[in-house]
C-alpha cells in the first residue's frame, strides 16, 4: 500500500505545471520576495502595488521563460502562449480597453528586468499595440492627433530598432530614424519634436515605415499579438547582446539567471501640457544627501528623460508647474524609502495630472554616496550597522580615496563650460569621440575622457576604458550619468555649449576647438569643464590622514571613519599591507593595515649603488666573490629593515627573502651592459656571458625562490642577517620598537627545501643574539606559491611556523597559466562563461580556492593554530576576500590604497557568513 500511494503522489508531482506569468496591479501574484524569479523590476512592481502605489496594470515573465528561451532553441513553453492571452485579458478587464481594438485599444510596454539592475543594456519597447487602424482610435479618444500620431512613431522607431534590427551600422553613423526625424524638422522648420504637427507626424511615419522596408525586405507589423511576441523575443534575446554581456562580466552577473520581461498597461506622459515623465532619485545619487533628486521633462515619454536627448528639468521646478503631482511624488518618496530602507531610483508618469509609478529599486549610486547614504539611514534608525555596511560596495569605499583637483590650478584653468555634475571628482586625458578611441587610448597607458553628444548602452566599452565621461545633452540620470555612478567614474552631463561633430572629429565650445587625443580636463563635483590637463590634490579623507586637515573640517572623513569603525567591529580578519618602504608603511598604517603581510626584499636592490653591488654579486665567479658583495649589500638591507621596523611600531613585519630569478638584476641592451662592464672594471664580454648562462627558457619556473637560497645559502645568510641585526637595533632604541620578525621562504613545494633554508635562518638568529646581547622572537614560515607546496602542507607545517598564500604564483602553477599572456584569450573565455572572471582578479575558487583550502586544513592538522594567510593580488579583492574568511585565513595582505576596502569586504563576509 505505502508503494501505490507513493506512486500516485508522484504522478501527481508531475502534472504541477509551471506558472510562467505573474499578474500585478488590482490582481497581484508576486512580490519583492521573489525578485529571483520576477527579477528586480518585477518584483517591485508587484511590491508596489501591494502597498497601494498607483501602477498601471501588467504581468511579468519569469526568469524561467528566458532559461527555457537559450535552453530551446529560442522557442517558449507550451503553456506559455495561453498564460500571456489570460494575462492580457485581466489587464483588459481591469482598464476597460482591449488589445489590438479599432475602439478604445490597450497600449503595452514591453521591458526587461533581471534580478540585478542592469541600467540601458537591454531593449525596451513603448506604445506597443498602435497600428494604422488603432492610432485613430487612439487620437479620437484622446482628442489630440498630434499625441496619438507621435506615439505611433516612437513605436515604429522602437520596434524597428529593437526586433527589426534597424539600427546605425557604426560608432560613427547616425541612427536612421533620427536622421530621418532631423531632415523632417527640419523641413518643418521646427527645433523640437514636440513641435511637429500631426501631418508632420504622419508624414515621418510613412517615412520610418520605408526605411524598415528598405533595410530588411520586411514590413511593419499590423498584428498586435504579433508585435507583443515580437517585443518579447526581442528583450529575451537582447540578455545576450554585446553590451548586456560586457555588463554583466564586470559586475559578475551570472548568464544563467537570465532576465524577466514586463508588460505593462501604457500611461502617457506626451499627452499634453498637465503630463509629464520622469526618474527620480530619494536622495542624491551623486553625494548621497538627503534630498529629492530627480528629473522630468512634460509633454514627454520616460525614454526621452534616459536616453538624454533632451536636457530635462529639475524636479523641484515641478512644485511650481505641477503643485499637486510634486506633493503626490513626495509622499511617494517617504513611502518608498522607509519601506524599501533603501535609496530609491523610481520612474513616473503624470498623465493628465494623475501620477502613475513604473519602476523603483534600489539606486546606483557613487562610493561616496553609498557610504553617506548608509551612514545616515542607521542614523535614522532605518537600518543597523551590519545592514548598513552591506549597502556599501566594498571597492567603491576607494573613492573616497581618489585625488580631487588642485585648487589652485583649477582656479587658472581656462574654463570652458559647465554642465551638470553627474559622477563626482577630478578627471584629465585626451578627448576621445568613440569607445574604440578609449579602449586604444587606455590600452597605452593613456588617460581617457569619453566625450559623446549623449551616450548609449553600445558605448559601454568606452566608458569602463575611460577616466571621465562628457556629454553635451542629457540630464543627471540619463544613461551616462547612471552607468558613471554606478563605476565610479567623473562625468559631466548635458554640457548644452559643448558642440560635438563626430564627422569632422571636433569639439568646440567658446570659440576654441579641440581635436580628438587633445587634453581635457573635466570636475565632475562641480559640471566645470577646462582646456587642458590640471593637475591634482589628495582626498579630503588623504589630507586628514596625513595631517593636512583636521578631522571636524570634513564631513567625508568622518562617514569613512565611522563605516571603518563598524568594519573592524564586525571583521574576523586581519588586514595587513604589502609594502616595501617606511613610506608606503606608514599610508598603510594610516589606511588601518595591522601589520607588513609581504615586503619583497628584491624592490630593494634596484636603488642607487644597490644595484650594481647585486649584479657584482651575480657575476661573482665563486662564494668568495658573492661574499664580498653581500657583505657590501648588508648595510642597504639591515638600514631598509630598520626603517620598516620603525614604521610599523611593533606590528608583524613578514620579509619575504630573495624571489626573483637573477637575470632580471642584469642589464640586456648593449648600452646598460657597457656602463656596467666599466663599473666594475671588467670586459663587456664578460656580462654578455654571464647573461647568456643565466638565461633560463620558463624563469618563473626556474632558478628562483628558495631554489636560490639553497644554490647560494650565503644569500639566504645575508637577508637574514640583516633582518636580524635591524630586530635588534629596534630593541635597543631609546624607545624600544618590539618586532616579531616573520622571515618568509619563497616558492616551497617540498618539506627539505624549507629545513634547509629554515636551518641557515636560526643559525645566523642564534648568532645575531649572541653578537648583540639581546633577545627577541621571531617566526619562519614559507608562501605557499606552488602545488606541490598546498598537497604536502602537513610535511612542510612541521618546521613552518607560519603559511601565506602567494595566490599570484599558485594561480599561474595551478591553471598553468602565464599572468603575462593570458591577456590574449581570457575575454574570449569569459565571453564564454569557461572563465567567470580574470582568475589573476579574482580568486578561482573552484581551482586554486581549492589548493588554498587544501593548503590551510593540511597545515593546520599538522600544527595546530598555524598562522594563515594570503598576500598576492587577490587580497584586495572583495570577491576573494569573502571565499578566503570562508577557509579560516588569519588575515588577508594588499598594496596599501586597498587596506579600506580589505577592511570593509572582510566585515561583510564576517557578516554574511
Amino acid at each position: 500500500m505505502p508503494a501505490k500511494k507513493a506512486k500516485k503522489v508522484n504522478k501527481s508531482a508531475k502534472k504541477q505545471v509551471i506558472k510562467y506569468s505573474y499578474d500585478f496591479g488590482k490582481k497581484t501574484d508576486g512580490s519583492s520576495k521573489l525578485r529571483e524569479l520576477l527579477g528586480g523590476k518585477g518584483a517591485n512592481l508587484a511590491e508596489m502595488a501591494r502597498i497601494g502605489l498607483p501602477v498601471p496594470p501588467g504581468f511579468t515573465l519569469t526568469t524561467e521563460v528566458c532559461t527555457y528561451f537559450y535552453d530551446n532553441k529560442r522557442t517558449y513553453p507550451k503553456s506559455l502562449e495561453k498564460e500571456v492571452i489570460t494575462s492580457v485579458a485581466t489587464i483588459e478587464k481591469e482598464l476597460g480597453k482591449k488589445l489590438g481594438a479599432a475602439k478604445n485599444p490597450l497600449l503595452l510596454s514591453v521591458r526587461s528586468g533581471a534580478r540585478e539592475s542592469m541600467p540601458g543594456m537591454m531593449d525596451t519597447i513603448l506604445n506597443l499595440g498602435l497600428n494604422d487602424k488603432t492610432v485613430k482610435a487612439l487620437a479620437n479618444e484622446s482628442g489630440n492627433e498630434a499625441f496619438a500620431y507621435d506615439c505611433y512613431r516612437r513605436f515604429i522607431q522602437m520596434y524597428g530598432d529593437v526586433v527589426m534590427g534597424v539600427q546605425a551600422r557604426s560608432e560613427n553613423e547616425h541612427c536612421p530614424f533620427e536622421e530621418t526625424l532631423e531632415k523632417l524638422r527640419k523641413e518643418a522648420g521646427v527645433e523640437l519634436d514636440n513641435q511637429l504637427t500631426a501631418a508632420d507626424l504622419k508624414e515621418l511615419i510613412q517615412r520610418y515605415k520605408a526605411v524598415i522596408k528598405k533595410r530588411t525586405g520586411k514590413s511593419f507589423p499590423q498584428d498586435a499579438y504579433a508585435q507583443l511576441w515580437g517585443s518579447v523575443g526581442a528583450v529575451f534575446k537582447s540578455w545576450q547582446n554585446e553590451r548586456a554581456t560586457l555588463y554583466r562580466q564586470k559586475y559578475g552577473i551570472p548568464a544563467a539567471w537570465g532576465t524577466a520581461v514586463n508588460v505593462q498597461a501604457m500611461v502617457f506622459g506626451n499627452m499634453g501640457d498637465d503630463c509629464a515623465t520622469g526618474v527620480a532619485f530619494t536622495r542624491d545619487p551623486a553625494n548621497g544627501e538627503k534630498v529629492f533628486y530627480g528629473e522630468y521633462l512634460i509633454n514627454a515619454q520616460g525614454e526621452d528623460v534616459v536616453a538624454g536627448i533632451r536636457t530635462p528639468n529639475p524636479i523641484a521646478q515641478l512644485k511650481d508647474e505641477m503643485p499637486q503631482a510634486y506633493d503626490d511624488l513626495e509622499a511617494v518618496r517617504k513611502k518608498l524609502e522607509k519601506h524599501f530602507k533603501d535609496m530609491q531610483d523610481f520612474e513616473f508618469t503624470v498623465e493628465n495630472g494623475q501620477l502613475y509609478m513604473l519602476q523603483t529599486r534600489n539606486g546606483k549610486r557613487t562610493g561616496l554616496a553609498a557610504v553617506r547614504i548608509a551612514v545616515e539611514l542607521n542614523k535614522e534608525r532605518l537600518i543597523d550597522q551590519k545592514t548598513a555596511l552591506l549597502k556599501i560596495p566594498a571597492d567603491s569605499i576607494s573613492s573616497l580615496l581618489v585625488a580631487v583637483f588642485d585648487p589652485v590650478a583649477e582656479m587658472k584653468a581656462k574654463t570652458l563650460a559647465t554642465g551638470l555634475p553627474a559622477g563626482p571628482g577630478a578627471a584629465s586625458g585626451k578627448v576621445c569621440f568613440t569607445a574604440d578611441k578609449a579602449e586604444a587610448v587606455a590600452a597605452a597607458g593613456g588617460r581617457a575622457i569619453l566625450c559623446r553628444v549623449e551616450t548609449t548602452p553600445e558605448d559601454l566599452r568606452g566608458m569602463i576604458a575611460a577616466d571621465g565621461i562628457l556629454t553635451s545633452r542629457g540630464g543627471v540620470s540619463s544613461h551616462a550619468a547612471l552607468v558613471a555612478r554606478q563605476m565610479n567614474k567623473v562625468c559631466v552631463c548635458g554640457a548644452s555649449d559643448v558642440i560635438i561633430n563626430y564627422g569632422a572629429g571636433t569639439l568646440k565650445v567658446s570659440g576654441k576647438v579641440l581635436k580628438e587625443g587633445d587634453d581635457i580636463s573635466i570636475n565632475g563635483t562641480t559640471g566645470d569643464v577646462y582646456a587642458g590637463s590640471v593637475s591634482t590634490a589628495p582626498s579630503e579623507v588623504n589630507q586628514v590622514l596625513n595631517g593636512q586637515l583636521k578631522p571636524s573640517k570634513s564631513y567625508t572623513y568622518q562617514m569613512y571613519e565611522q563605516v571603518m569603525t563598524w568594519a573592524d567591529k564586525f571583521r574576523k580578519m586581519g588586514v595587513r599591507t604589502n609594502a616595501d618602504s617606511p613610506d608606503q608603511s606608514k599610508a598603510a598604517v594610516a589606511y588601518g593595515a595591522e601589520g607588513i603581510g609581504l615586503c619583497r626584499t628584491e624592490h630593494m636592490f634596484f636603488e642607487g649603488d644597490r644595484i650594481t653591488f647585486m649584479r657584482q654579486m651575480i657575476l661573482a665567479t665563486d662564494e668568495k666573490e658573492r661574499r664580498a658583495a653581500l657583505k657590501k649589500l648588508l648595510p642597504f638591507q639591515r638600514k631598509d629593515f630598520t626603517g620598516l621596523f620603525k614604521a610599523m611600531g611593533g606590528r608583524p613585519v613578514t620579509v619575504r627573502l630573495l624571489d626573483p630569478p637573477l637575470h632580471e638584476f642584469l642589464p640586456h641592451d648593449d648600452s646598460s651592459k657597457r656602463d656596467l662592464a666599466n663599473s666594475l672594471g671588467v670586459d663587456i664580454d664578460v656580462i654578455s656571458n654571464r647573461v647568456h648562462a643565466l638565461h633560463e627558457a620558463n624563469p618563473m619556473l626556474g632558478h628562483r625562490g628558495c631554489r636560490l637560497g639553497i644554490s647560494y645559502p650565503e644569500i639566504t645568510e645575508m637577508q637574514s642577517r640583516a633582518i636580524f641585526e635591524a630586530a635588534a637595533a629596534c630593541y635597543k632604541l631609546k624607545n624600544p620598537v618590539k618586532v616579531v620578525p616573520e622571515v618568509m621562504i619563497p616558492l616551497v613545494g617540498f618539506a627539505d627545501e624549507l629545513k634547509n633554508q629554515v636551518a641557515v635562518v636560526h643559525r645566523v638568529a642564534k648568532e645575531v643574539m649572541a653578537a648583540k646581547k639581546v633577545k627577541f622572537k621571531y617566526l619562519v614560515g614559507t608562501m605557499i606559491e606552488v602545488p606541490r607546496g598546498a598537497l604536502t602542507a602537513d610535511e612542510i607545517a612541521e618546521t613552518a611556523e607560519f603559511f601565506s598564500f602567494g595566490t599570484n604564483d599558485l594561480t599561474q602553477t595551478g591553471l598553468g597559466m602565464s599572468r603575462d599572456d593570458a591577456g590574449s584569450f581570457l575575454a574570449k573565455y569569459k565571453e564564454l562563461d569557461i572563465l567567470p572572471q580574470n582568475p589573476f582578479a579574482s580568486i578561482d575558487a573552484g581551482g586554486v580556492g581549492q589548493l588554498v583550502e587544501i593548503g590551510a586544513d593540511k597545515g593546520r592538522a599538522a600544527r595546530k593554530g598555524l598562522k594563515l594567510g594570503i598576500c598576492g593580488e587577490h587580497g584586495g579583492d572583495p570577491a576573494s576576500i569573502k571565499f578566503f574568511h570562508s577557509v579560516g585565513l588569519n588575515y588577508v595582505s594588499c598594496s596599501p590604497p586597498r587596506v579600506p576596502v580589505a577592511r570593509l569586504a572582510a566585515a561583510q563576509a564576517a557578516i554574511q557568513g
